[in-house]
């Protein structure tokens, strides 16, 4: 089989056929070379179309076969065509992508067989921290802003107290009670089973003791995990996302996870907090010649286990929407089959790195992941279990939006340092930024529970401890400990005279107002 190294016309008629499919004449991303009966053909060049970056892809792929090293490739390419980018970078090794890689035996071997002009560099970039928990720019939501879909995901409650937490929600948004932290929600879980609240929500549906207990415990579980600093205020402004550096590349968030990988309701969750406030943030533009932004959803399987109907749909709801106000979604993840039929139908460009065929199960997310390509020239059960590290089965959206031939692909080496920043080196990075002073510092303003308190009500101290215990009766729950305090009867007073703006809500359940 020749080489193809001087000229098209010297490929195999079938991997001319597969060649052609990506021959596009507009601005596109190279990912690599074709590979035909395991030779590297440097002639026939793999891209993906700019344009087309919007209609979302799917990353997949064993442990180690380089799905991280595909994401950066093609964000360092995005940027570079000044496109913005995020990446949730959940092991720490992302970061690199800031800083000029580093030119080895390897990097040179892998650009010479794919005919890859490799020029070391770093790409502008931001670094961001969950509740400046780890190396980053602190990043908060309010309650509020969460909303009950996300947030009952977080709790992880069943259908029947998510919808509890719903009508708590919507008793808060009438009242115009933003919810700015977890102390305000649990005031207004608690008042609401009182008997001075109760009356409250009795035309809706109530509230029961024994939901409200939940909601309480489980927020009570989610502050002992140290969770509660991703709630509050300065809410991060999603808008950032959408930024270019000085010299017009597009700048690179970096959403550093590391420090709470070992909490992935919450980090998953809050990943789509962050989708859906663009979302019902961002005007429609159409079919625009670049993304506004392009979304890396790592480790996505994190975000479909364990959820809800409500919250599958609302998924699916974004991703087919947020195509049309310029945002495209990668989900990054080990098998296709870890992604929900109608989302997965939804991303248009996939890059499938190799699988393992070990156990029963392996051998059928094999088979059911051959079934999610089109029709092709290859066996694809063979040839996705013997791809090597750095090589990849691509199809993507033409110029024409029709899926390309299926390609046997050796990729690209990133440019950019492939591992970790140094943490001294990011920290200096992050104490840099202009964003740094507006977010570094959390603020607790006068909200619900403060407000009350200042009536006279108890402090927060006092309200976890319960009342003294009155002879012969049994020990009080958390919710009448809750309510038994002079805060919820100081609340039911105002409440009759509150005057506020209703908010309303957006896809999840999420805040549509800007605060």
């Amino acid at each position: 089989m020749p080489e193809a190294q001087s000229g098209s016309a010297a490929l195999p008629r079938e991997a001319l056929e597969i060649a052609a499919g990506y021959a596009f004449t507009g601005p596109a991303l190279d990912l690599g070379a074709l590979l035909w009966d395991g030779v590297c053909l440097p002639d026939a060049q793999v891209r993906i179309p700019l344009p087309m970056l919007n209609r979302h892809g799917l990353v997949a792929g064993a442990t180690g076969t380089g799905k991280t090293k595909t994401l950066q490739l093609i964000a360092e390419q995005l940027s570079a065509q000044g496109v913005p980018v995020f990446l949730a970078d959940i092991k720490g090794d992302v970061s690199g992508i800031s800083q000029p890689g580093v030119r080895n035996e390897k990097v040179q071997s892998r650009a010479a067989e794919v005919h890859q002009t490799w020029v070391a560099g770093g790409f502008p970039a931001e670094f961001y921290a969950l509740g400046g928990i780890g190396h980053g720019i602190p990043v908060r939501a309010t309650v509020t802003s969460f909303g009950p879909v996300l947030l009952s995901k977080v709790l992880q409650l069943n259908r029947t107290q998510e919808q509890s937490l719903g009508l708590i929600f919507h008793y808060a948004d009438q009242k115009g009670l933003e919810l700015v932290d977890l102390k305000d929600l649990r005031a207004v879980v608690a008042f609401l089973t009182s008997e001075e609240g109760k009356p409250e929500l009795r035309n809706i549906g109530g509230l029961s003791t024994a939901t409200a207990g939940v909601i309480l415990r489980s927020l009570t579980a989610l502050e002992a995990q140290g969770m509660a600093d991703f709630f509050g205020e300065p809410e991060f402004d999603t808008a950032e996302l959408l930024r270019t550096a000085d010299d017009g590349r597009g700048l690179v968030s970096v959403l550093e996870l590391a420090a709470v990988q070992d909490r992935p309701q919450l980090f998953s969750t809050f990943l789509m907090w962050l989708l859906a406030d663009l979302f019902h943030d961002l005007p429609e533009v159409g079919d625009a010649d670049r993304p506004k932004l392009v979304f890396f959803f790592d480790e996505a399987h994190l975000l479909f286990n364990g959820a809800s109907k409500a919250f599958l749909d609302s998924i699916t709801q974004t991703v087919r929407l947020i195509r049309s106000k310029g945002v495209g979604v990668f989900f990054v993840t080990q098998t296709p089959k870890d992604v929900p039929a109608d989302v997965l139908a939804q991303l248009g460009n996939r890059v499938q790195h190799a699988l393992r065929a070990f156990t029963p199960d392996d051998q059928k997310a094999l088979k059911a992941t051959v079934k999610t390509f089109p029709d092709s020239a290859y066996d694809l059960e063979e040839l996705l279990t013997g791809l090597g590290t750095g090589e990849a089965v691509v199809t993507v959206l033409s110029e024409k939006g029709a899926p390309t031939p299926v390609a046997a692909t050796r990729l690209r080496a990133p440019e950019s340092l492939m591992g970790p920043v140094d943490a001294g080196a990011l920290d200096a990075a992050v104490a840099a930024s202009p964003l740094h002073g507006r977010y570094a510092q959390a603020v607790d303003r006068e909200s619900a529970y403060e407000k009350l308190g200042s009536r006279g009500a108890k402090g927060p101290d006092e309200m976890k401890a319960p009342p003294p215990a009155a002879p012969h009766k049994e020990e009080p729950s958390v919710v009448e400990q809750v309510v038994g305090s002079g805060m919820f009867k100081s609340l039911a007073r105002s409440l009759g005279t509150q005057i506020g703006r209703e908010i309303t809500r957006s896809v999840f359940g999420t805040a549509r107002r800007r605060r």
